[in-house]
């Protein structure tokens, strides 16, 4: 089309980059193609027939040196100030920046996913550690899992390179590469085998709830006083979980007003001047504080302290008075940053020196941090002193969600002897969080709420373990192709389906034995997986099994609404649960979005509205809280 715009300076010249470009291009598109084709045979457990994708994968990667060859040459001639026609040149220019950002992206992925010791942990009779005496077999696995560990702390530090580097951080990388480490060294899964797993357990798991039979649950009505007690607390929470809410800032208050947010708060956020409170955070406060007024309904002399200070195992809090209830509420952010994130992550379990009786404490120790650090803020700088000056009468009510749920009741347990009447209101806690002795103490004075399939107050380690171990196994009996896999199970997640003919057994009856043996999926010598055993795995030493906080509310949406079902015209079911029925992470659509603090404010909002209209009709209302 543009051909003769290439007679100028420079013409011949840039018409032989973009010949050989596209020579190049429609090579790399044959290997590609090529490649997709041999991905595309076997199954996951049976890689004979990509034998080889290997020498593929090598000619792909031979190619990257004539295409960063040439993208070099291209930016070199276009920066000599080529004299030709400017569509020519701008399409030039887009040539060589996209080649560029391909070559990038691929290297930096290369980076991240590549594991130099894939060769080191594969089973190999030859050298694996089975031939080795046990000093050597003992001295053999923990040189992989040193170097296992540093591959994994490398890539979290590339990844996490704006965080910093105080002694927080770097206990936070090390804590989290020894997480991953632990997880994934003793596997030889890659992200599309995992995410095929997860679709055929989401299918297998509808296909089992189908099947059961309705008298297969066993449920009893509620009590009197157990209905008025679910009640009250549901009523408390619906109050509470707007200081939860306020505690994330601004951020959220325009996410979950996305049209009005701004103008609401905007007024804040142009105010130079602060209260006459002790406000401590970092950029945009005002804004912060226009929103947490907006949402709580509270007024600038209500608050006590406002924290948006952020870093790894210290997070944003605000203490502020609760005139309605008559209570100093402490409200703690939950997950909204890479610190956060790394706080989530320090997953092994550490000892808490507490003033009580109980035995064996135990608790996360990223969230253990976060909460002593919210604990000496509160009492070594006099804030919460300050609270009950004002208001001596008052008790106090530590909230939080997801992160800043398990914080909150962590310093709710901090608390307990120096408040006794201390309550919490954890929302979306996360299950890997407390002790057993620890949690059985905690039902007296905290209260946790969970919606649907929400994944995190069922993850913990040991959950993640059986996940591992289900995903494995339900691979293993699997015989179609993964991209079959991932097709189907793609549209059964957006459209719904009979999970009743999917691939999750092979053809012919129970299979015993994976399709090419259990080595074929895990590293030789792992102790983390047995193929033929129905319990959940046992975590290791330094990642003991650990339970959610409290009593537990749970609140499930009632009938199959579909994937895109509109959440206000969604109805609940609220019961009392026992932790033991999030023992096991569920996979489904909804397992994410039912974490997000403004679904549970919807689902609250319509719970109370429902119970409220219903209070005078009990044989109604009584169904919707059955215990199982």
């Amino acid at each position: 089309m543009h051909r003769e715009k290439l007679d100028c300076a420079g013409g011949a010249l840039l018409s032989s980059y973009l010949i050989v470009l596209l020579l190049l291009l429609a090579l790399i598109i044959c290997t590609v193609s090529t490649i997709v084709c041999v991905s595309m045979k076997g199954t996951i457990c049976n890689p004979g027939p990509r034998k080889s994708m290997s020498k593929l994968l090598y000619v792909r990667l031979a190619l990257f040196l004539p295409e960063m060859v040439w993208a070099s040459l291209g930016a070199a001639w276009i920066a000599d100030g080529v004299r030709c026609d400017r569509t020519v040149g701008n399409g030039i220019i887009a040539t060589v920046v996209v080649s560029w950002i391909i070559v990038v992206s691929t290297v930096v992925a290369i980076f991240i996913v590549f594991d130099p010791l894939g060769g080191s942990t594969a089973p190999c009779p030859a050298v694996g550690p089975h031939h080795l005496d046990s000093h050597e077999s003992s001295q053999f696995l923990d040189g992989l899992r040193t170097a296992a560990t540093s591959v994994w702390e490398t890539r979290i530090k590339f990844l996490c390179c704006c965080v910093g580097t105080d002694d927080h951080t770097r206990v936070a990388f090390s804590s989290t590469a020894e997480l991953f480490s632990t997880y994934f060294s003793d596997t030889d899964l890659v992200p599309s085998d995992i995410a095929a797993g997860l679709a055929l357990l989401h299918q297998q798991q509808d296909s089992i709830r189908s099947s059961q039979e309705p008298d297969q649950v066993v449920s009893r009505p509620p009590g009197p006083s157990q209905e008025a007690d679910l009640d009250a607390e549901l009523e408390n929470c619906h109050h509470y979980m707007q200081f939860a809410a306020a505690a994330y800032g601004w951020p959220l208050y325009v996410y979950r007003n996305p049209f009005t947010g701004l103008c609401r708060i905007g007024g804040d956020c142009c105010r130079s001047q602060t209260t006459d409170y002790d406000l401590v955070g970092g950029d945009q406060l005002n804004c912060h504080f226009g929103s947490i007024l907006q949402t709580t309904g509270l007024q600038y002399r209500d608050f006590i302290h406002v924290s948006f200070h952020d870093k790894v195992y210290e997070l944003p809090f605000l203490v502020a008075l609760d005139h309605k209830k008559e209570s100093v509420v402490v409200a703690v952010r939950g997950t909204m940053s890479l610190q956060d994130i790394l706080t989530d992550l320090s997953a092994e379990s550490e000892p808490l020196n507490l003033e009580c009786e109980v035995q064996d404490c135990w608790a996360h120790k990223g969230i253990s941090q976060a909460a002593r650090y919210v604990y000496r803020r509160l009492i070594n700088d006099g804030i919460l002193s300050q609270a009950f000056s004002i208001a001596p009468e008052y008790r106090l009510v530590i909230v939080g969600h997801s992160l800043g749920a398990g914080a909150a009741a962590l310093l709710a347990i901090m608390l307990r002897n120096p408040y006794p009447q201390v309550r919490c209101y954890a929302f979306s806690p996360p299950r890997g969080l407390l002790s057993k002795s620890l949690y059985e103490y905690s039902k007296t004075f905290i209260v946790s709420l969970v919606l649907g399939k929400d994944v995190i107050p069922r993850l913990s380690v040991t959950n993640l373990e059986d996940l591992k171990r289900r995903i494995l196994r339900v691979i293993a009996h699997c015989n179609k192709p993964k991209y079959k896999i991932l097709l189907h199970g793609c549209w059964y997640e957006l459209f719904g389906g009979s999970p009743e003919d999917l691939p999750t057994e092979l053809d012919g009856g129970d299979l015993t034995q994976p399709l090419l043996g259990e080595q074929s999926l895990l590293a030789h010598g792992s102790p983390a997986y047995s193929f033929s055993s129905d319990s959940p795995l046992e975590s290791p030493t330094r990642y003991p099994p650990l339970y959610p906080p409290g009593r537990i509310i749970h609140l499930e949406e009632e009938g199959t609404s579909g994937r895109f079902s509109c959440y206000p015209a969604a109805r609940y079911s609220v019961r009392w649960s026992h932790e033991s029925e999030f023992s096991r992470i569920l996979i489904g659509p909804k397992m994410l979005t039912d974490h997000m603090p403004d679904i549970l404010m919807r689902a609250l909002d319509r719970v109370v509205s429902d119970r409220a209209t219903c209070i005078s009709c009990p044989a109604q209302g009584g169904s919707g809280v059955d215990v199982a």
